[in-house]
């Protein structure tokens, strides 16, 4: 077995492998060098692995770039393959998502970009059409732009039914279709926006990244601008499970591919400091669906450490037991092959990092 790991940076993408149960690692030179990747995606539902990622040229503007042989060649379109259509009066500054649908539908794979919009394509990611149902939604214009820009940032479809898609936001908050997107409604009850006058507002939330369930499709887990939320009815509302938590303000929320109940979550002091708490590099792992909460530090650094992890710099693969992943602003990657248990370095002193994503193959 081969484990991939693509590592998107403000100055190129890294592909790591490991071909020993992810106990070393080799890291490619950069690809796209200098350009800034927001995103990354594994599509394995082909005959080979599909490797897309979301680029964002000063020059040239944002394209998403496709591998189907792990990196060593890349197909770019001429055109840009995220467009709005001209009555839209807007242009696509980043793709923030690239996700694949499930396996009932082959080549339909989503994207999500600054400004807030979602993009489904139906030949494998290389061409996008707008979802007018969002993009049209009478919220939209209220929609404001959180710290890193207004963008659709969570793309969730379901695996059960492939008419319902969850998506998330900063600023905005949740929405669900349930017609495949040409209707939407706010999913918020239940999430706080502390820093709007009335704080438990219909829409406007700044949530930061939203997970599903392993095990269970109607349950999601929500990392907000303070706060951590589940949702045991398909997002219908929420409930804090910040409780055992030593802070809950950061980015990235993950859940075990396959396990009910077990997420990964790493907090951060507060929206005004913004660094681990103690300034330790700690995960925080819950197994009881965020009950409770227990520190995963063991190889990671624990003294003075204050680089954050973004919202997509953190995930989980596919392998049994689940590898967890995460890569900070100061260019830091680490691994657990053991579901957090234990840590070691994949890189160091790569560019900040914006996103991982890892597959066992």
């Amino acid at each position: 077995m081969t484990e991939l790991l693509a590592i998107g940076t403000q100055k190129g993408l890294f592909l790591a492998t490991s071909n020993d149960d992810r106990q070393s690692w080799q890291v490619s030179s950069a690809h796209f060098a200098g350009q800034a990747v927001y995103s990354v995606a594994f599509d394995t539902r082909g005959p080979a692995p599909r490797v897309l990622a979301g680029v964002d040229s000063s020059h040239f503007g944002p394209s998403v770039a496709v591998s189907d042989d792990l990196g060593e060649t890349w197909q770019e379109p001429d055109a840009a393959p995220l467009a709005f259509p001209a009555d839209a009066g807007a242009t696509v500054e980043r793709v923030w998502q690239i996700v694949p649908a499930g396996a009932d539908q082959p080549g339909v794979v989503y994207a999500g970009t600054q400004p807030s919009a979602l993009w489904r394509s139906a030949d494998g990611g290389q061409t996008y059409a707008l979802v007018r149902g969002l993009w049209d939604h009478p919220h939209r214009p209220d929609w404001g732009a959180g710290f890193g820009g207004q963008a659709v940032h969570t793309i969730l479809p379901h695996p059960a039914d492939p008419q319902r898609i969850l998506v998330a936001m900063s600023t905005g908050g949740v929405y669900r279709t349930g017609d495949g997107g040409e209707t939407w409604a706010p999913a918020n009850d239940g999430i706080k926006a502390y820093f709007l006058p009335d704080p438990w507002p219909e829409f406007g939330q700044c949530v930061h990244k939203v997970a599903r369930d392993g095990g269970d499709s109607e349950r999601y887990y929500a990392q907000n601008h303070h706060g951590v939320y589940r949702s045991t009815d398909g997002g219908e509302t929420w409930q804090s499970i910040a409780d055992t938590l030593p802070a809950d303000f950061g980015f990235a929320m993950v859940a075990h591919p396959s396990t009910p109940g077990t997420i990964w979550n790493f907090p951060l002091t507060s929206d005004g400091e913004r660094h681990p708490v103690d300034l330790m590099c700690r995960v925080f792992r819950s197994t009881d669906a965020g009950a409770t909460w227990q520190p995963m530090e063991r190889g990671l650094p624990q003294d003075r450490y204050y680089p954050v992890v973004l919202r997509d710099a953190m995930c989980a693969d596919n392998a049994t037991p689940a590898g967890v992943y995460f890569g900070t602003r100061a260019g830091d990657v680490f691994a657990s092959r053991d579901e957090g248990e234990n840590w070691s370095t994949v890189a160091a002193h790569l560019p900040d990092v914006l996103c991982v994503r890892a597959v066992q193959i």
